[in-house]
């Protein structure tokens, strides 16, 4: 199996210098993870979700960017690409071929293939991650720099009683964010100590205005943004038939139920794809 048979052709990219907005247009429209930055047709970087919401008031392509990320090429295997995402924890890698961006391919891309391999090992234990929950009224603002911080893509929502209602993703925090412009008065005084009303300390009072444009979430509760058709799995399901859930669904994550229904882990696409891996 080769990079080639499962990559994207047709890819959505944007061409440097560019406009930070149009970035964010197309990750609301498609809900990809990420989109490659060109110059000439010949691949420079590339911008994720966690790049837009990490700099938010970035605009700037080029240092929005990553530059110079890791590549494959067509005729490499599924399995070196499964090892390279894995071990770097991407969620893409640029198909590059001779110089020129040729595709992309993405976990969900090796998520169909590990659908198509029929893998009975269990999901308990060695593909599952522990995690948190957050409340359903959380602000969205909050939600996000929590994820931040945490690291993780997605998180439970629970509601007063302690019950799974949604989860909300990075994809979803990009579906809710908008741009907002302000402006900000910067005081460039030279700090004299003369009483303020003197004609010397009018002088010497200098002040500059400038505007700000930087991706915002809304201050609204989580539940408003959630996904609340949770697509759940049991502990002793099997790989392929989780991958086969996940694109189905189009979720890059299922919570993982025990046999009273209460949520004990959750599986992330990301592990599953090491099913593939060299060294799994």
């Amino acid at each position: 199996m080769l990079v080639r048979d499962y990559m994207v052709e047709d890819v959505v990219s944007v061409e440097t210098p560019g406009n930070r907005d149009d970035v964010l247009r197309i990750l609301k429209r498609t809900g990809i993870s990420g989109v490659p930055v060109t110059k000439d047709s010949e691949l420079v970087g590339i911008i994720t979700r966690k790049d837009m919401l990490r700099k938010a008031e970035e605009t700037q392509l080029s240092l929005l960017m990553t530059s110079d990320p890791v590549t494959i090429g067509p005729d490499a295997t599924i399995q070196e690409a499964a090892t390279i995402m894995d071990r770097y924890n991407f969620r893409r890698l640029p198909v590059v071929d001779e110089g020129r961006l040729a595709g992309i391919i993405s976990i969900a891309d090796l998520i169909t293939c590990v659908a198509q391999m029929k893998f009975r090992d269990e999901i308990k234990d060695k593909f599952t991650s522990q995690t948190f929950a957050l409340w359903e009224e959380t602000p969205l603002p909050l939600v996000g720099r929590i994820m931040e911080i945490s690291g993780f893509d997605a998180i439970p929502i629970l509601n007063s009683e302690y019950k799974l209602t949604g989860i909300i993703s990075e994809r979803d925090l990009i579906k809710h964010a908008m741009i907002e412009d302000s402006v900000e008065v910067s005081d460039l005084s030279n700090g004299t100590d003369d009483d303020e009303w003197t004609w010397e300390s009018i002088r010497d009072m200098h002040t500059i205005s400038f505007g700000i444009s930087k991706v915002q979430l809304p201050d609204k509760p989580v539940k408003e943004a959630m996904i609340t058709e949770v697509v759940a799995v049991p502990q002793n399901a099997e790989v392929s038939e989780c991958a086969l859930k996940m694109k189905r669904s189009r979720v890059d994550q299922l919570p993982v139920i025990n046999g009273d229904r209460r949520m004990v882990s959750i599986l992330f696409d990301r592990k599953l794809i090491r099913s593939l891996c060299k060294d799994k």
